[in-house]
């Protein structure tokens, strides 16, 4: 009962110097992320109504999600700081002079993270899958007259045809794209509706659009004739590349989004491995950063209390870009080996957390 308002004091005391330390390191990196964006969009400026303004508020609708994806390097980075700055004030040698160990002073950081991370976690659910799909129908409209997204709704026109879908999706490096839902209205030289196609699934494969499960009605004067094909031949002129920039990407889709691509996937004997890729990732998300901020707290009580601020940021970007290359090579390498996603996510975590506790238990 003694004890516990010392520790309470404590956790504070961690908790305000990295959180703070990461609050600026997540606000530099946020910021110069989304200046580098700017400065590209800057190219495609006058492109059809794409404007100086237009572009501006594309960037900032993706702050959100930019937020969410820079919140790990943040906090590793602001933590190597945060903790850097208590040990260049010999706070935490007073710390561990008053019988705290290492891993105590470990579990302080992780405790003022750990809210703060599942803050992150909601971001990354809600307001940044949200903007994403705002800013591409922004861009899409400013960019291109015969393309826009309402409601989340794709709507293309194809000469005397709009075309409506409701998901779309991008496989393989080859840039294939892939329409759910869709409905192609064609209408005649007077703009009275000939032809209604409602297809499952549109695919476009080596220069070639092909529709599935299609139901084809052709109207008359006063009738009405209905058909349905298995796969039928499309004959459009719709731009898949154009296509492509207005769907939103795997990696900045919510979990929900992503169960129900992979779903639809796996329904028509198509491969997921993408979006499984995305998914676990998403729910590994949580986990990733806090192990790098475990294994941020080793520096602080060797290399980083003789650095300066330069050695800190260089140790933080060393530790930030090798985690992720680690975990791309193994997920990567578990995709070729047929390694279940959710595995290939969780063994770059777990292998820090045993080389961080090697070193907690060797030097506690």
């Amino acid at each position: 009962m003694i004890r516990r308002p010392v520790f309470k004091r404590v956790d504070r005391l961690v908790a305000a110097a990295v959180l703070g330390a990461v609050a600026v390191a997540w606000a530099v990196i946020v910021g110069l992320d989304a200046f580098r964006i700017f400065i590209g969009e800057l190219n495609d400026v006058g492109q059809g109504q794409y404007t100086l303004a237009r572009a501006a508020a594309y960037v900032l609708l993706t702050v959100p999600r930019r937020c969410y994806e820079m919140f790990g390097y943040a906090a590793l980075i602001g933590g190597l700081l945060g903790l850097g700055g208590l040990a260049g004030t010999g706070e935490l040698t007073a710390l561990r002079a008053a019988g705290l160990s290492k891993l105590r002073i470990c579990a302080s950081v992780a405790l003022g993270l750990g809210a703060l991370t599942l803050g992150v976690v909601v971001l990354g659910e809600t307001l940044g899958p949200y903007g994403e799909r705002k800013a591409q129908a922004l861009q899409l409209a400013a960019k291109s007259r015969d393309v826009a997204l309402a409601k989340g709704v794709l709507w293309a026109r194809d000469g005397e045809s709009v075309i409506g879908a409701r998901h779309g999706r991008t496989r393989g490096s080859a840039g294939e794209v892939d329409l759910d839902g869709v409905r192609v209205f064609e209408f005649d030289a007077d703009g009275r509706l000939r032809t209604l196609s409602l297809a499952g699934h549109a695919v476009h494969v080596d220069g070639r659009w092909t529709l599935h499960d299609v139901r084809r009605t052709v109207f008359g004067d006063g009738s009405a004739t209905s058909t349905k094909q298995d796969t039928e031949a499309w004959d459009s002129q719709l731009d898949p590349g154009l296509l492509a920039s207005s769907i939103v990407k795997a990696q900045y889709m919510t979990l929900r989004d992503l169960d129900q691509n992979i779903a639809a996937l796996d329904r028509n004997r198509q491969d997921a491995s993408t979006f499984r890729e995305a998914y676990w990732a998403r729910v590994f998300y949580p986990l990733d950063v806090l192990v790098l901020a475990f294994c941020a707290v080793p520096f602080a009580f060797g290399a980083l209390r003789s650095g300066g601020l330069s050695k800190r940021l260089f140790i933080g970007i060393v530790l930030a870009l090798g985690f992720y290359l680690l975990q791309r090579a193994i997920v990567s390498i578990g995709s070729v080996y047929g390694f279940h996603p959710a595995l290939a996510n969780l063994a770059p975590p777990l292998l820090l957390v045993a080389l961080a506790t090697a070193y907690f238990r060797r030097h506690a």
